[in-house]
């Protein structure tokens, strides 16, 4: 582990997993824009069609969530980073192939989602368990803001990007750009030369045994218990905004492409806020108290949604994701430090497997949910709903341990998977 003062931003191999975020997301967020226009203009996708692409997008958390930290756990992360990059650009590059041939249709979206889904939860935790080998544990809180303050970045510019590739060249081959996003952010991390700690020696258990450790160790803390419901409830009524926004926005609001994408491109600008600003709000406020202060200070921007009007009162929309965003991501680098500081490597990839499976396992639910009120009731109802389910994601917060610390505790020797102290 790279133990050298100065900030992370000085350590080289850093730098590298930053550029490879940055790249990644750019492409992601291209895709944001790109893959459900495809669906709603080019496949002419009903509201639930868009809402089981959604679906389709997040159901790997359920599928794999749990067992993928085990997996995690037994192998070097770096490795595992560089293989899910390469196996979501080979699976996107399909899609503008599929347009050139003029055979895309929706089953081919869906069955893409899915396999580029299943290749990011092994993505996802492996690069949070990665961290804390390549940074000192007293960096981790600066890491997580760098990191979030460029996937934030790239995200500003990826869905203006988006909706511009859609207008120059169409949502179908605008996905190009992702899966070159992926190539780069694997050639990033083939470049890392700080040695990976080995894996932990395998002590006999089994994969469920292995499985159920990662379940106890959050279940059995009660600060990790609410942290892991209030996100899932976010993400859960964040994966019906997703799941609509796209119909909303065309057909409601009746906005071109071009726009789209810089409406969407407002959430990102609230979180590239939030990251900036994470460090500081955390150190004035304390490093426990902001995780439950900034989804309540932020959340109720929500109701703005579907206030928004055709014209200029379209504003509105972007007004409420960038507020909502800059308080999730100031929320996220908290709350990630938090469970960072609290979990020893050995269980990392478990336990950050088993908050990934509790909090974005609910993301199909919502997507679903969001298309189906769309469908009977209008994309408004399905945004007003999302609106109203923000005002729910501090309350677990508040009746946790949290509540009552003002900075994150200092990590102990051990943390057994055992019975553990509020």
């Amino acid at each position: 582990m790279t133990s050298d003062g100065g900030g992370p931003l000085r350590h080289r191999d850093f730098r590298l997993l930053l550029a490879g975020a940055a790249t990644g997301q750019v492409g992601a967020q291209v895709t944001l824009v790109a893959l459900p226009l495809v669906a709603v203009v080019e496949l002419d996708a009903s509201p639930f069609g868009t809402g089981l692409l959604t679906a389709a997008e997040t159901a790997a958390f359920l599928l794999v969530g749990l067992p993928a930290g085990a997996w995690v756990d037994r192998m070097r992360r770096l490795p595992v980073l560089v293989r899910a990059d390469v196996v979501r650009a080979v699976a996107m590059a399909c899609l503008p192939l599929a347009a050139w041939a003029g055979v895309l249709t929706m089953p081919q979206l869906y069955l893409v989602a899915l396999v580029t889904g299943v290749a990011t939860v092994f993505f996802d935790v492996a690069h949070q368990s990665y961290l804390p080998s390549l940074l000192p544990r007293e960096q981790l809180v600066s890491g997580n803001g760098a990191l979030e303050t460029v996937r934030s970045s790239a995200q500003v510019a990826g869905p203006g990007l988006g909706g511009a590739l859609v207008q120059a060249v169409g949502a179908p081959f605008a996905l190009v750009a992702d899966a070159a996003g992926y190539l780069l952010s694997a050639l990033f991390l083939r470049g890392i030369r700080t040695p990976e700690p080995p894996p932990a020696p395998a002590t006999g258990a089994s994969l469920r045994a292995q499985v159920g450790e990662g379940l106890a160790f959050v279940f059995r803390h009660p600060s990790l218990r609410m942290i892991a419901c209030s996100t899932a409830v976010a993400n859960f009524f964040g994966a019906m905004l997703v799941a609509v926004q796209t119909v909303f926005l065309v057909r409601v609001l009746q906005l071109p492409a071009g726009v789209v994408g810089l409406m969407m491109s407002a959430s990102a600008v609230g979180g590239l806020a939030g990251a900036l600003c994470a460090g500081a709000l955390a150190r004035a406020v304390g490093r426990a108290r902001v995780i439950w202060l900034a989804p309540l200070a932020t959340g109720p921007f929500a109701v703005l949604w579907p206030l928004a009007g055709r014209g200029a009162a379209a504003l509105w929309f972007a007004v409420a994701s960038a507020a909502v965003f800059f308080g999730a991501v100031v929320y996220n680098v908290a709350q990630v430090s938090f469970r960072q500081l609290l979990c020893p490597p050995e269980l990392s990839g478990r336990m950050n497997a088993t908050l990934r499976f509790l909090v974005w396992g609910t993301m199909p639910f919502g997507a679903l949910a969001g298309g189906a009120v769309a469908d009977a009731a209008g994309p408004r109802a399905a945004v007003w709903t999302c609106a109203a389910g923000f005002l729910l994601v501090p309350l677990p917060l508040l009746f946790s341990p949290l509540r009552r610390l003002r900075d994150l505790p200092v990590p102990a020797a051990a943390h057994a998977p055992g019975p553990v102290a509020g």
